[in-house]
């Protein structure tokens, strides 16, 4: 049985750092491309060169023929215009779904069978766009966001109260913005929720800051945005679905009723493994986490509809 084939499309700092991840997890054998030429080639031989030392098998190709991604059992779609201080995600919304409708088609006609995980922002709409565009079952199209957003609250819940991130769990719900629904009973450390060990005003200063996440990293950098944990986010998902593990994490998926949503993508928990989107878990909200959850899709569905 060969090993399974990855695709990164979008070779920049989110992208190679991706591909990156995916070959020292040994997931598969790694195709990156990117439309500038000489990029992917690049940087496909500069990890095919760090084989030796961090001892994983994986073959790393650099192409900019998107065909190259022919047969891909995973696809990642990371291309696009990047955020720049002062920009919101929605700011990228017109030149990325440009980008990204393209790159949908020819997923659709070189992969097929694959399974795509969508990084592009703003996040929650370009999903919705490739979903579209590619004609595939939604199960197959998912967008990152969640596992970051909550990365994000985690690591702000441990250094608050010092303690190990290996004991801090997390949950964020809706849209990869400004609105998304941080889920402090939800979230606990060794099991013991965040409203137990810290006062409320403490909790809405961490809310905040997750909220404001990608922003804050945009603010410090100058120029680009956060790569690192965003890319462990995707070979978190990819490895949960290449080696079938079903692992419950939050993914923006198509909703079909769920949390009183239709046809609108939104990060919710769910079962990833070998067949995508295998369940989508349907959490018992207050009237407060229901109302923010829809104030924050609504923000999606207002986008959605400037694009199609």
């Amino acid at each position: 049985m060969g090993r399974s084939k990855l695709a990164v499309i979008g070779a920049g700092m989110v992208g190679g750092t991706t591909a990156q991840r995916l070959a020292e997890r040994q997931l598969g054998d790694v195709v990156l491309t990117d439309i500038v030429e000489g990029m992917p080639q690049g940087k496909a031989l500069d990890m095919m060169e760090a084989a030796p030392v961090e001892g994983y098998d994986a073959n790393i190709t650099g192409t900019s023929d998107i065909a190259d991604i022919a047969g891909a059992d995973l696809v990642v779609i990371a291309a696009g215009l990047a955020r720049k201080p002062g920009m919101s995600r929605d700011d990228l919304l017109q030149k990325n779904a440009k980008i990204v409708g393209g790159l949908a088609d020819a997923v659709a006609e070189h992969a097929p069978d694959a399974i795509v995980i969508v990084v592009t922002n703003p996040l929650d709409v370009m999903t919705h766009l490739v979903y579209e565009r590619t004609g595939f079952d939604s199960r197959k199209v998912m967008g990152m966001a969640g596992v970051l957003d909550s990365a994000r609250f985690r690591t702000f819940i441990a250094m608050e109260l010092g303690v190990s991130v290996k004991d801090v769990h997390a949950m964020v719900l809706g849209g990869h913005g400004d609105s998304m629904v941080p889920l402090p009973r939800y979230s606990t450390v060794s099991g013991i929720s965040i409203t137990e060990l810290m006062p409320a005003h403490r909790i809405d200063a961490l809310v905040e800051r997750t909220r404001k996440g990608g922003a804050e990293i945009v603010g410090l950098l100058k120029q680009g945005s956060a790569y690192y944990a965003p890319s462990a986010s995707v070979a978190c998902m990819a490895e949960s679905i290449i080696r079938d593990q079903k692992r419950l994490l939050p993914a923006a998926v198509r909703l079909d009723g769920q949390y009183g949503l239709t046809d609108v993508f939104a990060g919710v928990p769910v079962k990833l493994g070998s067949g995508g989107v295998e369940e989508i878990i349907q959490l018992e909200l207050t009237d407060a986490e229901l109302d923010a959850l829809h104030g924050s899709v609504e923000q999606v569905k207002e986008l959605v509809a400037k694009i199609t």
